[in-house]
């Protein structure tokens, strides 16, 4: 890989491992519902004008009904139900929870019939990811099995938006797609965003939405797409394993969250039974 191919990398790694971080500040102070407006709607300002200045938003009228299932599946959805998960439960655990989304992912492969045959790797790689997830639940969340629950749903979705843009998407312009979403889920959470903001929102929370938006929303997307030019979409799906790590490594050392034996088990497990399970194929996990 080149050095620019590393440093796209590197940034996105950082970039998509930042937002568990700044969706337990942000929540603080925002409800999940007025948070998604808040990091959709700067998005879409930002990302919307490049899109038409590239000419991208004419050919998705074609396929409107699947860009506004797709908005549902990958953004309104799961990045509520984050946003609830995290008012209950630490940013570390939420992330490892989310890295089961190549797990996911290979089953829902193999039960539409677009994946290779199970091997035994394979069959390997899903039993100890998921025994990953069982030993992080039961050792760090088992008292709040509905937030656990929320976030198996995010992951769930990620995995099913990934499985759209590859099969029902992927003809499209990728920025297009992602710009046509960011937008619709603005439009669909102001009615309650506006009429729903805080009333105090702390500096701290203020950073947090403003770091959600135009970082991990409107530049990471940017960045990723970058990456993927530079080193092809195989390759830049590896952030999948990455960004959990870094998102356990800055709640624990920013937010100041334990470091408990379920994260030390659980996500060694999770990690390396995505990797076996997803050997060949691709799916992208973004918070």
């Amino acid at each position: 890989m080149s050095r620019r191919g590393w440093l796209l990398f590197s940034a996105m790694s950082v970039i998509w491992g930042l937002p568990y971080l700044f969706i337990r500040v942000a929540v603080r102070d925002f409800s999940p519902a007025t948070l998604v407006f808040a990091r959709t709607a700067p998005a879409a300002l930002l990302l919307v004008p490049i899109a038409l200045a590239r000419g991208q938003f004419a050919v998705l009228f074609t396929r409107w009904r699947i860009v506004v299932l797709y908005t549902v599946i990958e953004l309104a959805v799961p990045w509520f139900l984050l946003a609830r998960a995290e008012e209950r439960i630490t940013s570390s655990t939420a992330a490892l929870l989310v890295a089961t989304v190549p797990l996911i992912s290979a089953v829902l492969a193999r039960l539409t019939g677009t994946a290779d045959r199970l091997t035994w790797p394979r069959i390997l790689g899903l039993g100890v990811g998921f025994a990953g997830v069982a030993v992080l639940v039961g050792i760090d969340v088992s008292s709040d099995l509905g937030a656990v629950a929320q976030v198996l749903v995010v992951a769930g979705c990620y995995a099913l938006g990934a499985f759209i843009i590859g099969h029902r998407l992927s003809d499209l312009p990728a920025l297009g797609v992602v710009s046509a979403s960011v937008l619709l889920a603005a439009i669909g959470y102001a009615p309650y965003g506006l009429t729903h903001w805080p009333h105090h929102v702390s500096a701290e929370a203020a950073w947090a939405v403003v770091g959600l938006a135009l970082v991990c929303t409107a530049l990471a997307f940017l960045v990723f797409f970058a990456l993927i030019a530079e080193v092809g979409p195989s390759r830049a799906t590896v952030i999948t394993y990455v960004n959990p790590a870094v998102a356990l490594l800055l709640g624990v050392t920013i937010l100041g969250e334990p470091f408990t034996a379920g994260l030390a088990l659980g996500f060694p497990l999770i990690v390396v039974g995505s990797i076996l399970a997803t050997r060949r194929t691709e799916a992208l996990a973004e918070p």
